[in-house]
């Protein structure tokens, strides 16, 4: 039987655990967390933290396991490399990739390289933590190696930036913070996928944050595809981009890079090379026909990517139709209830609802400003941005969560789009 280990526990990489599990594959996940969501479903799971790659390696030899994929965790994208290398099985990552896409010094590294634009900023470890004298406030300080918005604060003045770069070192391994210019403006994602060496663009996003939350880290609220902006990435940023895969030398793989657009000019900041939280495979498998998901753990297997007609398929216009992505965020408390969301998963707009919590389950305080605090992701399909907007409008009447003491928890809805950015 075929046999597969895939690292971490998230509910995100329950969803990939479960289409491994419906192609017939015995799927083992390995996470320190005993209650990690991917478990459930899994075949069989071990409560190793994603970092003991010689644990890993041990417990696949003794299992017999032949393929290895990772989840959705940037963190754990290097050990997987690892991992690999040791067993000497397919493996879409290199160390070049590695150094470049899984943490923020290094990406900026190779954006100046390769004449990409990111944001203007500077990386501190605790021997030297003084404001740059170059940056002006807002700045944004995050940690340059985790994930999902944990350890990431605005700061707005002296007090507030020393307490921000201490709470940022706690979270970074490397205790190293990168300190930049805050951005106020649009946010889009490019998701590539790379096959025998060919990167191709599959989706182009504009992505919706809420400032709701003071100056925690901006939380995604939503998504709409294509984005805006798509033809000023393709013409401004995505040749240099090629550039960098093809000096990287990738092969294989999906790489998802966030942007900010201020003025016309895009800034690069936020690169995962991994299957998304966002989750763009879901848009992408419905409309084009083809699923990241079954992709990579086949590649995992075999080492190849995807089918011989994925370029024919690959469309990152969505063949003229308009997807979106409801975010559904929480304040902290205790859920007492859950109403509407039969409704919400049974509309003939609606394509998936990734759920994260149920009635009884706790949002905790510290939560707020990371992706923690998404109860779900709602995906939705239409031939109009019309369409999607009155969507929005109608899932906001129907879905109630509220707490022990029915009090709303629902943040903020995401609002509609203005019709001429996407006719």
């Amino acid at each position: 039987m075929k046999k597969i280990i895939i690292l971490g526990g998230n509910p995100e990489t329950g969803v990939l655990v479960d289409i491994a599990v419906r192609m017939g594959i015995y799927t083992i996940v390995v996470d320190p967390n005993p209650n990690a969501p991917a478990k459930k479903n899994a075949s069989e799971s071990y409560d190793i933290d994603g970092f003991d790659v010689d644990g890993i390696v041990q417990l696949a030899k003794e299992l017999k396991v032949n393929a290895i994929l990772v989840g959705v965790a940037d963190i754990l994208v290097k050990p997987y490399y690892q991992i690999c290398a040791k067993l000497n099985i397919p493996c879409y990552a290199t160390p070049e990739a590695v150094e470049a896409f899984c943490s923020k010094d290094g990406f900026k590294k190779y954006c100046e390289e390769y004449d990409i634009q990111d944001i203007p900023g500077i990386y501190l470890d605790k021997s030297s933590i003084d404001k740059p004298e170059n940056l002006d406030y807002p700045l944004m300080i995050k940690p340059v190696d985790s994930g999902g918005g944990v350890g990431m604060k605005i700061c707005r003045d002296d007090e507030d930036y020393k307490e921000s770069i201490n709470t940022a070192l706690k979270f970074s391994k490397k205790g190293v913070v990168l300190v930049e210019k805050y951005m106020d403006c649009d946010d889009m994602a490019a998701y590539y996928t790379f096959r025998n060496g060919v990167p191709y663009i599959s989706a182009i996003s504009d992505r919706i944050t809420t400032k709701r939350q003071g100056d925690a880290s901006p939380v995604c609220i939503g998504a709409v595809y294509p984005s805006k902006h798509s033809d000023l990435f393709i013409e401004q940023v995505h040749p240099r981009l090629c550039e960098l895969f093809k000096g990287l030398e990738i092969q294989n793989g999906v790489l998802n890079i966030q942007f900010f657009v201020e003025n016309d000019v895009v800034y690069a900041y936020d690169p995962g090379f991994r299957l998304q939280g966002e989750a763009p495979h879901i848009h992408i498998a419905h409309i084009n026909g083809f699923d990241h998901r079954e992709m990579l753990v086949n590649y995992a297997f075999t080492g190849v990517m995807g089918e011989d007609d994925f370029a024919r398929k690959n469309d990152y216009k969505f063949k003229g139709k308009i997807a979106c992505t409801i975010w559904v965020l929480l304040t902290d408390g205790e859920i007492g209830s859950i109403e509407g969301l039969d409704e919400v998963k049974n509309d003939p707009n609606t394509i998936f609802v990734l759920e994260r919590f149920k009635e009884r389950d706790t949002v905790q305080k510290e939560w707020l400003g990371t992706e923690r605090q998404v109860y779900s992701r709602i995906y939705v399909v239409a031939e109009t941005i019309e369409e999607i907007n009155s969507k929005i409008s109608t899932f906001k009447e129907v879905l109630k969560i509220n707490d022990i003491n029915g009090e709303n928890m629902i943040l903020e809805w995401l609002k509609p789009f203005r019709a001429s950015d996407y006719s």
